[in-house]
C-alpha cells in the first residue's frame, strides 16, 4: 500500500500561474484604461457629486487664504510695472496640495467624510482667480490711484479736482460695480434663445446632436434658463477654445489621475522650493536698503551711465520669474523698447532741452521730458489697443456669423426618407458628458435678472455719491452698452485668449470724460466710468474662462457661479485691505522714484486729461512724435499678422515696447535672465522644462510677493534696514 506524498513545488507553481494572470490583468486593464476617454476613466473611479457637495467649507478656507497670498502679489506687480502673468498654475497647484494634505490627515484620523475631487478643485480655482481679479480689475495702480492727489499733482500742482484713497469708499465703489459683469450676459438671452429654439424645432424633426436634444428637453421641461445661457451659446454651441480655461482644466483633470498626482508632488515640490529662496532672498536683500538708492535692487550693473539710463539687473525674483511664463517675445519686445527709449529716443529729446521744453522745469514735471515719455508711450498703447479692439470685433463678428451658418447648414433632411439625418459631427462620449452635467444645474433666470436691474439700480444711485462728477445718466447709458460690449469680451476672449478689458475702460475714459467737459470735473467722471466699465467686462469674459474650466471637470455651473460670487466679495474686501497696507506703509508710493512707482496710474490719468482738455496739455513736437509712434504702433501690428505666426517671431510687440518708454529697462533685464533661463532648460531637457518650468516661475513669483506683507508690517511699525548698500562713481565724496 502506497503513501501518498505532496508535490512540493504545486503551491509555487500555482502561486506562479495566478501571478501571471494579475500581470496579465494589470496589463489588460491599463491597455483598457489606455483606451477609455478621459470622461470614461473618471467615471470608473468617481461619482460627480451634487452642485451643494461641490462648495465645500475647506474649499472657500483654503481659497481666502489663496486669495490673500495672490492679493498681495498681484498688487505688488500692479504697483511696480503692471505686468501681470498668469497665476493659474500656482493657484491650482496650491488648492491641490493644501486640501490633499488635509484630506489625507482626516483620512489617517478616520474622520474623512468627503474625497477631494476635481469639482472642488475647480471650485478653489475660480474662488482665487476671481478674488485676485479684483486686485487687477480694481485699478489700485491704474485708474482709481490716477485720482489721488499725488497723482493728479505730478501732472497739474495747482488742480483740486482729485479723489485720495479711502478704505470705506474702494471697498463700496468695488462691491457696487464688481458683480454686475456676472449677470452683464443676461439681457442677450433673448437673442440667442430664440436662435436655438429655432435651430432646436428644425432639429426635433430632422435629427439634431445631443446638445440640442437635451438643451430643448431641459427648455420645456424647466422653462427657465441660467445667467450662463450665453455662456452655452460659447462653449457648448460655438465650442469656443478659451485657451487659459482648457488649460486650467487639462492641469485640474491631470491633478485627479495617478500619473498627473505624482507629476503635480514634483511641482508643488519645486514651488515650494523655489518659493522659500526667492522669499529668504528678498529678507536679505532687505537688510541693505536703510534709505533711498541702496540696495541691491539699485546695483549698477552695467556702470553707472547705463543705471542713470534705468539699465541694470535689479535682482527680482518676481521678475525673473515673470520672466519664464511669458512669451519669449514679450520679454524681448520689452528691452528693445527700453534701447529705443532710453538709449536713443531720450537722450536726443534731452538735447533740445531750452528749445522743445523749459530748461528750468523739474525733471517729473510732464510738461518736460517726463511728457514725451508718458505721451509717446501712450500713443503706443492707444495704437496696439485700436489694433486689437477692430481685429477681435471683426473676428468676433466673422465669427458670430460662420457659426450661425454653420447651424443652419449643420443637419440637412435625408430627401423622401422619414429617418433623421446623421449628425455631421457626431460628439464624441466626452462631449456629450460634459453637456449633459452643464445643461443640468439651473439658476432662474427671473434671478439672474432681478441681480442685473437691482444692482445697476444700486450703482446708479449709488456711485454719484462716491464720485460726484459721475452723473447717474452716464452711469444708465454705461450699463445700457455694458451687456453688449461684454458679450463683445466674452466671445473675443474665447476666440484669441486676450480680454481687452482695459481697452474698453480707455474707450469709457475718453467718452464720458468728453462727454463731461472739463468744468464738471470731466478726468475724474471718465476715470470712474473706466472702472465701473472695465469691471463689468473683466468680469463677464472670467466667468466664461471658468465655465469652460467647469465644462471640462464636470463642474456644476451653478455652483461655478456660486465660487464666483463668492470669490468676488473676498477680492471686493481683500484687495483694497492691501492695498491700504501698501498706501499706508509707503509713503512715497505713485512717485517716479519710489519702489512702487505705479506707473499706469499716471497714465490713466494723461489719457482722462487728454480726453477732456485735448492736445493743448502736449509739450512743442510731442504731438507730431505721439502721431508717428501711434502710426507705427499700428504698422508693426500688420507687419505681424501678415506675416503670419511662423515668420513674425522676430517681430516686437507694441504694446511690450510702450511700458518701459516711461519706467525703464531694468525690469526688462530681468524678464530676459528669466527668458534665457528657460531657453537653456529646454534646450537640454525640453519635457522636464515643460512641466516644472511654470511651478518654478510660480514660486519665484510668489516668494518675492509675500515678502510684501512682513516688509510692509515693518515699514509700518517703523523698523528700518540696518545697512545701506551705495554705489558711487569715484570723484564722488
Amino acid at each position: 500500500m502506497g503513501i501518498e506524498t505532496e508535490n512540493p513545488n504545486e503551491d509555487n507553481v500555482q502561486t506562479a500561474v495566478e501571478c501571471v494572470d494579475d500581470e496579465e490583468k494589470k496589463e489588460t486593464n491599463k491597455k483598457d484604461d489606455e483606451q477609455l476617454t478621459v470622461e470614461q476613466i473618471f467615471e470608473k473611479k468617481e461619482k460627480v457629486p451634487s452642485w451643494k457637495k461641490q462648495l465645500t467649507v475647506r474649499a472657500f478656507v483654503v481659497s481666502f487664504l489663496l486669495s490673500v497670498m495672490f492679493a498681495f502679489i498681484v498688487m505688488k506687480l500692479n504697483l511696480t510695472t503692471g505686468i501681470i502673468p498668469s497665476l493659474n498654475v500656482a493657484a491650482g497647484l496650491l488648492g491641490f496640495f493644501f486640501v490633499k494634505t488635509w484630506t489625507k490627515l482626516l483620512e489617517r484620523s478616520g474622520m474623512l467624510k468627503q474625497t477631494f475631487t476635481r469639482q472642488e478643485n475647480t471650485v478653489i480655482q475660480t474662488c482665487v482667480v476671481a478674488s485676485s481679479g479684483i486686485a487687477f480689475s480694481g485699478g489700485f495702480g491704474g485708474y482709481l490711484f490716477a485720482m489721488s492727489e499725488r497723482i493728479v499733482h505730478q501732472s497739474d500742482k495747482n488742480s483740486l479736482d482729485y479723489k485720495n484713497p479711502g478704505l470705506g469708499w474702494i471697498i463700496g465703489f468695488l462691491f457696487v460695480v464688481s458683480f454686475l459683469g456676472l449677470f452683464s450676459l443676461v439681457p442677450l438671452r433673448k437673442v440667442f434663445f430664440l436662435n436655438l429654439l429655432l435651430s432646436s424645432k428644425s432639429a426635433l424633426t430632422e435629427g439634431t446632436s445631443l446638445e440640442y436634444r437635451v438643451d430643448v428637453l431641459l427648455a420645456s421641461k424647466c422653462g427657465t434658463w441660467g445667467v450662463w445661457v450665453v455662456g452655452q451659446v460659447m462653449i457648448i454651441d460655438f465650442k469656443l477654445t478659451y485657451p487659459s480655461g482648457t488649460a486650467t482644466a487639462h492641469l485640474i483633470n491631470s491633478f485627479h489621475t495617478p500619473e498627473g498626482a505624482k507629476l503635480a508632488k514634483k511641482q508643488v515640490r519645486e514651488l515650494g522650493k523655489y518659493f522659500s529662496i526667492s522669499f529668504l532672498w528678498s529678507f536679505f536683500q532687505w537688510f541693505f536698503t536703510a534709505s533711498d538708492d541702496c540696495g541691491f535692487n539699485k546695483f549698477p550693473t552695467f556702470g553707472l551711465k547705463a543705471f542713470q539710463n534705468k539699465f541694470y539687473f535689479d535682482f527680482s525674483a518676481t521678475y525673473v520669474g515673470v520672466g519664464m511664463i511669458c512669451p519669449h517675445i514679450v520679454n524681448v519686445s520689452l528691452l528693445v523698447g527700453g534701447i529705443l527709449s532710453w538709449g536713443i529716443m531720450w537722450p536726443l529729446i534731452e538735447t533740445r532741452k531750452g528749445h522743445w521744453y523749459s530748461a528750468t522745469l523739474d525733471p517729473d514735471d510732464i510738461q518736460g521730458l517726463r511728457g514725451y515719455k508718458v505721451f509717446i508711450a501712450i500713443a503706443m498703447i492707444l495704437g496696439d489697443g485700436l489694433y486689437n479692439f477692430i481685429k477681435v470685433l471683426s473676428q468676433t463678428v466673422s465669427g458670430l456669423h460662420s457659426k450661425f451658418q454653420e447651424k443652419k447648414t449643420m443637419h440637412l433632411p435625408v430627401a423622401e426618407s422619414d429617418c433623421p439625418s446623421p449628425a455631421k459631427n457626431p460628439l464624441s462620449y466626452d462631449d456629450q458628458r460634459r453637456t449633459e452635467l452643464f445643461l443640468k444645474d439651473q439658476i432662474p433666470t427671473r434671478l439672474a435678472i432681478a441681480g442685473y436691474v437691482a444692482i445697476a439700480a444700486i450703482a446708479t444711485a449709488t456711485l454719484p455719491h462716491i464720485f460726484h462728477q459721475l452723473k447717474w445718466y452716464y452711469i444708465i447709458v454705461i450699463y445700457i452698452f455694458a451687456p453688449v460690449l461684454a458679450f463683445c469680451n466674452a466671445f473675443g476672449c474665447g476666440l484669441t485668449d486676450w480680454s481687452l478689458a482695459s481697452t474698453y475702460g480707455k474707450l469709457a475714459i475718453f467718452t464720458i470724460g468728453a462727454w463731461a467737459g472739463a468744468s464738471h470735473g470731466g478726468v475724474l467722471a471718465g476715470l470712474a466710468a473706466c472702472g465701473v466699465m472695465m469691471n463689468i467686462v473683466s468680469t463677464a469674459s472670467d466667468i466664461m474662462q471658468d465655465f469652460k474650466t467647469g465644462y471640462m471637470t464636470l463642474a456644476s455651473p451653478r455652483s461655478m457661479f456660486v465660487s464666483q460670487v463668492i470669490g468676488t466679495a473676498m477680492g471686493c474686501v481683500i484687495s483694497p485691505c492691501v492695498f491700504w497696507i501698501f498706501y499706508k506703509a509707503f509713503p512715497d508710493i505713485g512717485l517716479s522714484t519710489s519702489q512702487y512707482p505705479a506707473p499706469y496710474a499716471i497714465v490713466y490719468y494723461e489719457m482722462a486729461k487728454l480726453g477732456v482738455e485735448g492736445f493743448s496739455a502736449l509739450p512743442k513736437e510731442c504731438l507730431n512724435l505721439c502721431y508717428a509712434f501711434f502710426a507705427a504702433s499700428i504698422t508693426i501690428n500688420l507687419i505681424r499678422d501678415a506675416l503670419g505666426k511662423k515668420r513674425s517671431w522676430f517681430i516686437p510687440l507694441p504694446m511690450a515696447m510702450a511700458i518701459p518708454f516711461f519706467l525703464g529697462s531694468y525690469f526688462a533685464i530681468d524678464m530676459c535672465v528669466g527668458s534665457l533661463i528657460l531657453y537653456i532648460w529646454q534646450k537640454k531637457n525640453r519635457a522636464s522644462a515643460d512641466a516644472l518650468a511654470p511651478a518654478v516661475a510660480s514660486g519665484l513669483i510668489c516668494g518675492d510677493g509675500i515678502w510684501a506683507l512682513p516688509s510692509s508690517i515693518l515699514a509700518l511699525a517703523g523698523v528700518k534696514p540696518p545697512i545701506c548698500m551705495k554705489f558711487l562713481s569715484g570723484g564722488t565724496e
